[in-house]
């Protein structure tokens, strides 16, 4: 009730209050949607009611704000909306479109009850920022920055960027510690929170820390395991997308969700739906790299033996033909030798007997005179034997020495005596050389010597006459 004093009508706070109260609930009755910012969500999990902030922007000033009510059960099946539509909860700082009533309550003051909101609103609102963010990088020329680095051959060390006790790290490490091939990787991890809203200067931040030693590094993995597609917003910030696309060394991203790409994943040099994933694209890495190494030198192993296989067999023929050739001629010297030997001894005999046949029909007819004769004839007897004897040894020896060249000729033409002396054998595709003409610059060419191999590229051809 108003009081009179002095003649001026005098009203309660709680009149006034109750007036207004009245006044508005006459005047707004009915609920109506509205579209804000929520500044501020304001939940408390103890009683699980919400208190937003309400505010509405113009050229980055507020221009009206106003606080809200959302009660627990309001803000349950909400929340539940924004989860199967968005995979975003409610959070501060995004736009909404709303249903609520005006109340007025003379302790709290004047607010908004909201009812409902409507999360496809928000939804376009979050997919324009998206848009946004894409056609910012694409003007700035950034967009496929990252994308066009090199990643080395055995992207080694890894720079990770996740929560220490998320479960997508703990699989990523699993995945490059357990791989069965061994293959050694060395990690780093630079601990950030990956969703919510310190999440973008989280790992804006660390991404700072990292560009300091790059030099360490191959590789950046920025690894969200578990969550689902809750929160994945953040990914879709221009400046944290920004510093993904500008970082000087390649940048993977495994943020664990299979719904359409954020603008993060898009300009990163590789991305996979799980940190799993990732470690797997790591490793193949090292696959691409391994494999075809390991074929290679089970080819040169084995081409290498069946070229040693190969010179054996061809040097083996060779010594068995060697031999072969040698000892043909060796027989046939010594038959030759023989054949001499016989006919020194049979021609020796002749000339003894022819001699002795002389001596004999001479004998009678110098008889009478043979005390003088006899000693001679035996003078002439002993010259002609040693005289015989003289030349049948030097039949021998001739024969001798001409065996002795012959056998020195058969050893100096030895292929392991010819290559001691400076020469050797080069061959290409197992066949030896002999027209330069035929070869082609950078055929490997293959030289044996006496003790070993050597290995050549063909890098220049010289003929006789001095062409090239």
């Amino acid at each position: 009730m108003a009081e009179i004093s002095n003649d001026r009508k005098i009203f309660s706070l709680l009149d006034v209050t109750r007036s207004v109260q009245k006044t508005l609930n006459e005047r707004y009755q009915t609920a109506f949607w509205v579209k804000a910012e929520m500044n501020k969500l304001n939940h408390y999990s103890h009683s699980g009611h919400s208190y937003p902030e309400l505010v509405e922007k113009s050229n980055g000033q507020v221009i009206a704000q106003i606080k809200s009510i959302l009660w627990r059960a309001d803000y349950v099946n909400i929340n539940n909306n924004f989860l199967r539509t968005l995979r975003e909860p409610l959070k501060d700082g995004i736009k909404i479109l709303f249903l609520a009533k005006i109340i007025f309550d003379p302790v709290h003051g004047l607010s908004l009850h909201i009812l409902d909101i409507d999360p496809n609103y928000t939804l376009g609102d979050l997919e324009l920022e998206k848009q946004q963010s894409i056609a910012r990088l694409k003007d700035e020329g950034i967009f496929d920055s990252n994308k066009k680095l090199s990643l080395p051959i055995l992207p080694q060390r890894v720079a990770i960027i996740s929560v220490e006790t998320s479960k997508g790290y703990a699989d990523f490490l699993k995945v490059l510690e357990e791989n069965p091939w061994h293959y050694k990787f060395f990690h780093m991890l630079f601990p950030s929170l990956l969703q919510g809203e310190k999440a973008v200067p989280g790992i804006i931040g660390q991404l700072n820390q990292i560009k300091k030693v790059t030099s360490h590094f191959d590789v950046v993995a920025i690894i969200r395991g578990g969550g689902g597609d809750v929160g994945l917003s953040v990914y879709n910030n221009f400046e944290l997308a920004k510093a993904i696309a500008t970082f000087p060394i390649p940048i993977i991203t495994g943020i664990g969700h299979a719904t359409n790409e954020t603008v993060s994943e898009m300009v990163s040099y590789q991305n996979a739906i799980t940190p799993t994933k990732i470690a797997e694209f790591l490793i193949q890495k090292f696959h691409n790299f391994s494999v075809p190494v390991e074929r290679a030198s089970e080819f040169i192993i084995e081409r290498s033996r069946r070229l040693l296989s190969d010179e054996k067999n061809n040097l083996q023929q060779k010594v068995k033909l060697f031999r072969s050739v040698t000892e043909n001629i060796v027989v046939r010297n010594q038959n030759a030798i023989e054949n001499s030997k016989n006919t020194i001894s049979t021609q020796a005999a002749f000339i003894f007997r022819n001699e002795k046949n002389q001596v004999a029909s001479c004998k009678d007819r110098i008889f009478s005179s043979a005390n003088l004769n006899l000693n001679q004839s035996k003078s002439a007897l002993n010259q002609t034997k040693e005289r015989l004897n003289l030349q049948a040894l030097l039949k021998v020896k001739r024969d001798e020495l001409e065996i002795e060249n012959l056998q020195r000729n058969v050893s100096n033409l030895d292929p392991v005596n010819v290559l001691k002396r400076g020469f050797s054998i080069t061959r290409i595709n197992g066949k030896a050389v002999t027209d330069v003409s035929n070869l082609k610059t950078g055929q490997i060419l293959k030289t044996q010597t006496y003790n070993g191999t050597i290995s050549s590229s063909v890098t220049q051809i010289e003929m006789t006459d001095g062409k090239e």
